[in-house]
C-alpha cells in the first residue's frame, strides 16, 4: 500500500526546461486530500485551486462538487434500477 501513494506522489512532477521537479506543494495538497478522504485525484485538485486563484469562492466550489456527486450517485442508482 506504501508503494502504491509513493508512486502517486512521485507522479506529480512539472517538466520545466527538460528536468523533471517534484512539485511539493502539490503533492502536499494530495496527501492532504487523501487524509481528508476528499476523493479528489491530481487533476481536480489542480482545477479547483486554479478556479479559487482566479477568485472562485472556495466553498461555493465545494457546495457545487458535494451537488454534482450527489447527483452523479443518483443517476448511477437510477440506472442500476433500470438495469
Amino acid at each position: 500500500m506504501a508503494s502504491a501513494a509513493n508512486t502517486n506522489l512521485n507522479a506529480v512532477r512539472e517538466t520545466m526546461d527538460g528536468k523533471c521537479i517534484v512539485n511539493e506543494h502539490a503533492a502536499l495538497l494530495l496527501e492532504i486530500s487523501r487524509l481528508l478522504n476528499t476523493g479528489m485525484d491530481m487533476e481536480s485538485l489542480s482545477i479547483c485551486v486554479r478556479l479559487c486563484e482566479q477568485g472562485i469562492n472556495p466553498e461555493a466550489l465545494s457546495a457545487v462538487i458535494k451537488e454534482l456527486r450527489k447527483a452523479s450517485e443518483t443517476l448511477k442508482a437510477s440506472e442500476n434500477c433500470t438495469n
